[in-house]
């Protein structure tokens, strides 16, 4: 599928007198902004902002490149318990690993993704794109926002949930998403439940 900044290309190759046309399927705007001009303007981004400002990628989301930014919005960040937020937030190196599994190392508009894919983020992690009716999901969930905003130097989409890889988890995390989440209750009647935590 081929795409030209997210407008989908429906007929190639016309020849005329004068040169070749192709054909798209939406008006193709004006794109100015990078990718980090984007972050800082947009509110619904005001927690990635902070974020970001906090891991210092800023440098990396405004640099040349083509980069897709899942971005995850206020609203996402709101949707964890504010005690894992503020777990993630203070530690640089579990923050940098949640917003590098947002980001993946190449510009994939919305067009030109097929359910089936898996894509690599930044952080050498893998996301599976699969579909529900007319939407497009990640990981199994149908959490993208909006989509195809298009910067200088990749792609946005944002997404209304946190997708946060195991690295950026505790140990206690990791189990009760796991087959031994059993055992997690007995590590927590023995009130060690703290050390894994």
């Amino acid at each position: 599928i081929v795409t030209v900044n997210c407008a989908r290309l429906l007929k190639a190759d016309h020849h005329a007198t004068n040169g070749v046309v192709h054909v798209i399927d939406k008006v193709i705007a004006t794109t100015t902004n990078t990718i980090q001009h984007i972050i800082e303007t947009e509110e619904s981004l005001e927690t990635l902002r902070a974020a970001v400002a906090a891991s210092d990628l800023n440098s990396l989301l405004e640099s040349e490149g083509q980069y897709t930014l899942l971005a995850p919005t206020n609203e996402a960040f709101e949707k964890i318990p504010r005690e894992t937020l503020n777990r993630i937030l203070g530690d640089p190196e579990a923050l940098r690993d949640l917003l590098n599994h947002h980001i993946l190392k190449s510009a994939m508009c919305a067009e030109a993704i097929i359910a089936g894919l898996t894509m690599e983020t930044l952080e050498g992690t893998t996301l599976d794109v699969g579909c529900s009716g007319e939407e497009l999901t990640l990981n199994g969930k149908a959490i993208i926002a909006n989509k195809d905003v298009l910067a200088t130097n990749g792609v946005i989409h944002f997404v209304n949930e946190l997708l946060i890889p195991d690295s950026a988890k505790t140990l206690f995390e990791l189990a009760q998403e796991s087959e031994v989440s059993k055992s997690m209750d007995f590590f927590r009647q023995a009130g060690l439940s703290s050390h894994l935590t």
